[in-house]
């Protein structure tokens, strides 16, 4: 079998929020709409990102982030009402979590300055 893309997947009950939503966290509009209540983002960061309106499955996906500074994301996601939880420092990094108006939680990983090694 030959793969030419693969795309992670969010359900939503609020099209129009998530993408809003969405939107300011990718830092631009979604790149696609293929089909009724479903949007797309290309090449985010190497990754493929879909959002579709599913109200039996909304608020039970997950999603990684990896930023490069957590202060810088956290000041970032603050202008839109949005607030980090759950931080921790581990062996190989930092992580913090928000969820999307729906209740899919997105966890932001800050990885070490200096690469991790053993």
């Amino acid at each position: 079998m030959q793969i030419q893309g693969v795309y992670a997947a969010l359900a939503t009950t609020d099209i129009k929020k998530a993408e809003e939503f969405y939107s300011y966290l990718f830092g631009r509009e979604a790149d696609d709409r293929p089909m009724a209540r479903l949007i797309q983002w290309r090449d985010v960061a190497g990754a493929n990102i879909q959002v579709f309106e599913d109200r039996d499955t909304a608020g039970s996906g997950r999603l990684t982030i990896v930023v490069p500074d957590m202060a810088d994301a956290r000041n970032a996601l603050r202008k839109i009402g949005v607030q980090l939880v759950g931080e921790a420092q581990g062996d190989y990094g930092r992580i913090a979590q928000i969820s999307d108006p729906d209740g899919n939680r997105i966890t932001l990983a800050e990885p070490p300055s200096r690469a991790f090694t053993r």
